[in-house]
């Protein structure tokens, strides 16, 4: 199995004036955050001036570059520009929501008045409402989210060319590709309530990516590879991006079926972020409170192993779940979600926490920076020490289809790895299904790697599995 490439590579040599400041890069935004301010002030006013009891107003605005390559050509170029500003209105305990992009003084009472109308229509909820005034951000520290990538649909181009003509020259098995690309993207964004909160900010996400295919005919195996940073500079090199995927690629040829059989499974690190997304997913207060979840009633109770600890830290710099407040304008906050395999907390909304008679805990629109960690990892539990932790089993390098039902807990998903003997590899493996209950997947981890990946708002490490069902021939 190949090993995977380092961040911070050579993307900083062509990418350009990627430091400049986020004053000098606004240029690249047809609206300054003044502008959306006196948006976000105008669209309340009006909503207070027709007998809202309150209301909620957000204006964004964002634009980017994607550059896709085949085969070493050009192949699609696309800028995309959106705006919108977001309207929602309460009549009591009757909440309404309306858009547009239109930014007219016109069009924003209108948007304003719609929200309204569908406000006076609606049944009343009890748990309707802007969050409390306790909980609401106070402060709002730069968490340096904003670095705006100064390159052109040429310079993109070349870095995706390069990309993929480094896969290419791994090996002459590389036979074909469906493509590389380069993405940079930046936003921005100002929000408001009746009740005082004022905040908002700037953010930028950047990737390079590409998808090799490996062998011919039947043969064939195709595997991906990419980069994603809020900064350019952070990027991996297109080298060696381009040449990782295709070592992933390479390493699946001539891939077989085993024998059904129920056996230990090692989740590679990207694909461990995701049993962590299942756990989100069970704990989340639209989850909870609409009592479709195989995790109701968890707070408090050991659903991980003793040593397994889960972290939530909001305020890591550049980080992709950063926020210096969620989406209602709610403070957040660093916390332990599982301390030593107990759950303690879950992750609300204002809207959900009242549904369930709690405090909203600063998750409205999903998590923040998760970390995944066990006391049992050492610093030298690399991925060749989790392959001998294995011993005899599945080493999972992709997986496919949505089989995971959260209500129960049934997870059942099309995977291909590497079977492994001795804490080695032996050989490839595809066309087979793995199958358990996150219940007993969750409560089974023996170990976590310090082989950690960010996918996402998720860092984790390779998670072994004590046993799951595997289905081939």
């Amino acid at each position: 199995m190949p090993r995977r490439p380092g961040e911070a590579g050579a993307a900083g040599i062509i990418a350009g004036n990627m430091n400049a400041s986020p004053q000098a890069a606004a240029a690249g935004f047809s609206y300054s955050r003044t502008f959306f301010q006196e948006l976000v002030e105008q669209a309340l006013a009006h909503a207070k001036k027709i007998g809202a009891t309150d209301a909620g107003a957000e204006a964004s605005e964002g634009c980017g570059l994607s550059v896709s390559v085949r085969k070493g050509e050009l192949e699609n170029v696309e800028r995309n520009r959106d705006k919108s500003l977001g309207v929602t209105v309460y009549a009591g305990k009757r909440r309404g929501n309306a858009s547009t992009s239109d930014f007219s003084p016109a069009a924003i009472r209108q948007t304003v008045q719609a929200a309204f109308d569908i406000a006076r229509f609606t049944a009343e909820d009890p748990a309707a409402g802007l969050p409390d005034a306790q909980d609401m951000a106070t402060e709002q520290p730069d968490l340096d989210l904003f670095h705006p990538w100064d390159i052109d649909s040429e310079g993109a181009a070349t870095l995706a060319l390069r990309c993929e003509a480094a896969a290419f020259a791994t090996d002459k098995r590389i036979t074909n590709s469906e493509g590389a690309g380069v993405s940079a993207q930046q936003s921005h964004f100002f929000t408001g309530h009746s009740s005082g909160f004022r905040g908002g900010y700037a953010s930028s996400r950047h990737s390079l990516s590409v998808a090799p295919i490996a062998g011919r005919g039947a043969q064939m195996q195709r595997d991906a590879w990419y980069s994603s940073m809020r900064n350019a500079d952070a990027l991996a090199s297109p080298e060696a991006v381009g040449r990782y995927a295709a070592e992933r690629a390479l390493s699946r040829l001539k891939g077989r079926k085993i024998k059904t059989l129920e056996c230990p499974v090692l989740f590679e690190s990207p694909l461990a972020a995701g049993l962590v997304g299942g756990f989100v997913q069970a704990v989340s207060g639209g989850a909870l409170y609409r009592r479709s979840s195989f995790l109701l009633d968890a707070l408090g109770k050991a659903v991980f192993p003793e040593h397994i600890d889960l972290l939530e830290d909001p305020f890591v710099l550049r980080g992709k779940g950063s926020s210096p407040f969620d989406e209602e304008g709610v403070r957040v906050a660093a916390r332990k979600v599982v301390d030593a395999g107990r759950v303690q907390g879950y992750f609300l909304s204002t809207y959900s926490a009242r549904k369930l008679g709690m405090r909203t805990t600063g998750n409205a629109g999903g998590s923040h920076n998760l970390v995944l960690q066990s006391r049992l990892t050492q610093p030298g539990d690399d991925l060749d020490a989790m392959l001998r932790k294995l011993g005899r089993g599945l080493f999972v390098t992709e997986l496919m289809g949505q089989g995971v039902n959260y209500v129960t807990g049934d997870y059942s998903r099309g995977a291909s790895g590497f079977w492994v003997e001795n804490g080695q590899i032996v050989h490839p493996v595809e066309e087979i299904t793995i199958a358990g209950n996150l219940k007993d997947m969750f409560q089974g981890i023996v170990a976590l790697g310090a082989d950690a990946y960010n996918y996402g708002a998720k860092t984790v490490g390779s998670v072994l599995v004590e046993r799951m069902k595997v289905a081939g021939s």
